[in-house]
This record gives C-alpha cells, structure tokens and sequence, in this order.
C-alpha cells in the first residue's frame, strides 16, 4: 500500500508517524513543499526573541532522520499541483522537474497560509510574515543588524508573541489591530488587562484602526493607518490571519466551505480514499456547531494520528472529535488562556447564556506571591452546561483553563466543578480551588441564591436602579460610581431602613470589589423583600470593561486625588 501524504509539519507528520507504526510494510511518502518538514512554528516567535537560542533548535525532525527512525520517505522541495483522482495520482513539481505519483490513500495536510490583505506596499521588503524558518531567520537578522523600529499588523495571538518578541529585543514596537481590542477572540473585560500588560512592555497598542499602505523608502518604511497616523518601521511583521491552503485540491473536485476542506468522522474527504487534517479542513465546533478551520497544533496532531486510523484499521478507528479551541498565550508578565465559546460566537448561534466573573487568588492567600486569576466564564442558562471560559493572571491560569477545557470536552455542567477533587497545597492552590469556585458561582445562579448584573449594563443600570457600593469606606475613596449609596457590607443589617428611603421603590442593584461581599449583600436584601442583584465581578470587571474610560467615570474622594 502506499500512502501518499502532502503536507508534513503537525497533522501530516503525525499521520505519517501513526501509519507506520500500524503498517511496517505499507510505502509512505510525504511531500513537503518547503525546505522543512517537521519544524516548530509555535516556536518561531520565541526564536526571533532570542529565547530560543539556535536555528537547529526549531528543527524538530529532518527527512534523514525520519528516514532512520521510522522509514518514511520524505521529499522536501515537493510541491503538488495537481490531483487526479479517478486515476489515483498526483502531480508534484522540483528542482527535477514534473513527476506523477500514484496513491492508495492520499491525506492532504497543506495548512494554512497568511492572508494578505489590500494593503498597497505590501511587497516592501521590510514585511515578513512569521509563518516558517526561514520568516523567523529573516526577522532576527534584521534585528541583529540594527533595526530599531517594528510594527505589527494584527494582534492575534503570532501578532502580541512576535511583538513581545520584538520588544524584548529592544525595539520600539507598534501592534496595530482592525478590531476594537487586541486578541479579538477574548471578550472585552480580559482584553483591557492585556493592552495594559502591552503597555507595560513598552509597547504601542493601536486598535479599532487599519493599515491602509506601506509607503517604503530608502532608509525605512511607513506604515499609514485609517486614522492617518504614519509610523516608521525598519520591520514590518504582517500577521492579520490566515486561509485555507487548498485551491490545488479544491480544483480537483475536493468540496470546500469558504476554501475550507470538508470531510466526514474520519477525515475523509468527498473525494474517494482522499483524506484531510490540519489547518485547511473545516472543523465543527463542540460548543455552537459553527463550521470553520481551526488553526491550533494540537487538533492537527491528534487528527493526523486518527486519519491513519481510519486508513489501516478503519473497524477500530476512533472519529475526529470536535474542537473546542483551546489557547494560550504569553503576553509579559502575564498568561491568557481561552476554551470553547465566547459571548459573540453564542450569540450568533443563539444560546443563551449566563456569564461568571471571579477573580480568584492562584494559590491560598496567606502564602507569599498570592496573585489573582481573572475569569469569566459562560454557561447555558437552561441547564449550566459549561460553554466556554477565558482568563488572566500571573500564574495558574493554564492549570485552569486545562481543567475547564476538560469539563467542557465531559459535557459538564457548572455545578460539575464543585465536586471535582483537585490538588492543594499552598503553595499551588486553594481548598477551594478557583475551578471549585467557579461551580459554586455558577450553582448559586442556577439555583436562584445568587442574581446577576452585569458591567455592560451600567448605563440602563444607573438610569433605573440605585447602585448600592458595599466596599469599605476606604475603598469607595479610591473610585466609585456617582450616584451610589455606600453602605460597608458589615453594616448593612442595620442599615436596611437607609436602602430602602434611597431605594425609593427601585430596585437595588449592588458591587463591591470582585462579586464576594456584593454576593452576601445581595443574600440580605432579596430575604428581606428587596429587588436586589450583584455585579458580576465587581469593581475589578467593571474597571477593566472601562479600561482608560474608569478614571474619567469614577469619582475619587482620595485626599490629593
């Protein structure tokens, strides 16, 4: 049997790898049209940074080395161009020329490659992409020869590694993004915490605006953007997204969605004995059913492994699960991590949802370098199901979202968390470990102890309701909102007669700093014949939703402020 794999780095290589340890004697070929076939592209940022140290480091296996190691017939510099598949061949192009191969099974493993927008100028030789080796070498040799001013085109994930990377490397570094806030998958409240960990670096974050040309010159380049700024640039990375890399196999009659590569439980595709993993295929989300390609490492390399499955031992193979799109990323100081679904993607799939906002210490609070994880979590309001979660913080949040990802991938429901039996120490965790947490939240709102208001809603909120502010006398100096009715959560019980006359017959909508104290004053007002909630969150999640807005908002009552 011979398979013919195109395509190698994540689902390709691992298809390949999984054949032959199920198939010793089947001929397996893999045809990569670039230098490198198994390379680490999540690391490149790293590598311009100067974190990873050599260029070999990046190398993760070699043709001579797959050779040895597993007798894989690897051919870079192979670049297929054609597909016929009533005759079962390929036509691959190299430095020697045309050449037909035939196939029994054909997986297609082409990836993505990165879009490029209309943007006049984008051929300046200043602008790299950060998608291979041979992008990253580029990018660090014109750091290394003194490059002192970058700019990033898009602040998805490669966009704020690469611009960290750039700024870690001394250069002043502008992120320009499209969308209102940088990392757009990540819902607003988280996104502020990250433009400000950027500013911190030194970094010059312009969003809500676009590059509309590169004008190069013979010293530099100048970005200009929709808002007619001009920034220098002696690099440019463009990193604005990606699309499916799939018009050869599209040509040959494999059906597509939006360039996307359709294929079934198995990876197959519509075309018989052709199958398809990685990057360029259209996968179904776990949580909202939306179809679209997913271009993430690791539903690449589990996806390759079960193709392989599915073409030498089709009566056990196990069907390609559904994504849930779980990402990390670092920015300075700080780690983001996302799973599942967030409001936008439900809202479109129309789901309803409840959202949670905690902003729990990482690890127990009386232990030295306590810091707080921010988390907002969403889940379906008829029944908990967990939907999706985000987070931010200086330490643990991986080990969390890892644990939600997992719930969501169960088919959890919140109340689920509560009982899950983690590990703790204190110099790890809590006993009630924030993941715990986030099920007690979640129960309290199912079950109707706890009701909600949100940040979003402030102006309806203002207008309609009194704010009761149940923070300490000294916190309420630091920021409050005009209008509010501050009464510490401790004297609140005999204060009652006070809400009320200010009430006069509206309801009560309370906060405090992060939703703890608001929770138990919500609890003493709804017992006693209040219309009352608490702010998700608390003062923490509406100051973040604010972002450079809070000071102007919040009145100060702080001496010297």
């Amino acid at each position: 049997m011979r398979i013919v794999i195109v395509g190698g780095v994540a689902g390709g290589m691992s298809c390949a790898a999984r054949a032959r340890r199920l198939d010793e004697t089947a001929e397996i070929v893999v045809l990569e049209r670039g230098p490198h076939v198994s390379f680490a592209n999540c690391g490149l940022p790293y590598f311009v940074g100067g974190e990873i140290a050599e260029e070999s480091a990046l190398l993760v296996q070699t043709p001579a080395s797959l050779r040895a190691a597993l007798a894989l017939d690897v051919r870079t510099g192979h670049d297929v161009t054609a597909v016929d598949a009533a005759a079962k061949t390929v036509t691959v192009v190299s430095a020697d020329g045309v050449d037909t191969l035939a196939y029994d099974a054909l997986v297609l493993a082409p990836g993505a490659v990165a879009a490029r927008p209309a943007i006049a100028g984008l051929d300046s030789p200043r602008v790299r992409t950060l998608r291979s080796v041979e992008d990253a070498v580029a990018l660090r040799e014109r750091v290394d020869a003194g490059a002192h001013r970058a700019v990033v085109l898009g602040a998805g994930f490669i966009g704020i590694e690469a611009a960290e990377a750039l700024a870690q490397r001394g250069l002043h570094t502008t992120v320009v993004e499209f969308a209102p806030h940088v990392l757009p998958p990540l819902e607003d409240e988280l996104a502020t915490l990250v433009t400000a960990e950027l500013r911190a670096l030194g970094i010059d974050v312009r969003a809500g605006t676009a590059a509309t040309a590169v004008e190069s010159g013979q010293d530099r380049d100048v970005v200009v953007l929709g808002d007619g700024t001009r920034l220098d640039a002696d690099l440019i990375v463009l990193s604005v997204g990606v699309r499916p890399d799939t018009g050869v196999f599209e040509a040959a009659g494999v059906a597509c969605e939006r360039g996307a590569m359709i294929v079934d439980a198995h990876g197959r595709t519509s075309l018989p004995d052709v199958y398809a993993v990685g990057d360029a295929t259209a996968s179904v989300d776990a949580v909202t059913g939306a179809v679209r390609p997913v271009a993430l490492a690791g539903p690449a390399n589990r996806a390759g492994r079960l193709v392989a499955d599915a073409i030498l031992r089709p009566e056990r193979a196990r069907p390609l699960p559904r994504p849930v799109g779980t990402a990390i990323v670092r920015v300075g100081a700080k780690t983001v991590a996302l799973t599942g679904a967030n409001r936008a993607a439900l809202a479109a799939a129309g789901i309803e949802f409840d959202t949670l906002h905690l902003h729990p210490g990482q690890h127990a609070g009386y232990f030295p370098g306590a810091s707080q994880i921010h988390l907002v979590v969403h889940v379906r309001r008829d029944d908990g199901l967990l939907l999706g979660a985000q987070a931010v913080g200086a330490d643990g949040v991986d080990k969390r979202i890892d644990v939600i990802a997992t719930a969501v991938r169960a088919g959890w429901a919140v109340d689920d968390l509560i009982d899950l039996d983690l590990a703790y120490a204190p110099p790890y965790g809590s006993a009630k470990d924030p993941v715990n947490m986030v099920g007690m939240v979640g129960e309290n709102v199912r079950a109707g102890a706890l009701r909600l208001w949100y940040a979003q809603d402030l102006d309806v909120v203002a207008a309609t309701a009194l704010i009761l502010d149940v923070r300490t006398a000294a916190e309420v100096a630091t920021g409050h909102l005009p209008g509010v009715l501050a009464i510490p959560h401790t004297e609140l019980r005999g204060r009652l007669d006070e809400v009320r006359d200010a009430a006069a017959g509206r309801p009560v909508r309370v906060m405090c700093q992060s939703g703890v104290r608001s929770a138990i004053a919500h609890r003493v007002l709804a017992q006693t014949g209040f219309d009352s909630a608490s702010l998700s969150g608390g003062m923490l999640t509406l100051r973040a939703l604010l972002g450079e807005r809070a000071e102007a908002m919040l009145v100060s009552t702080r001496a010297g402020v």
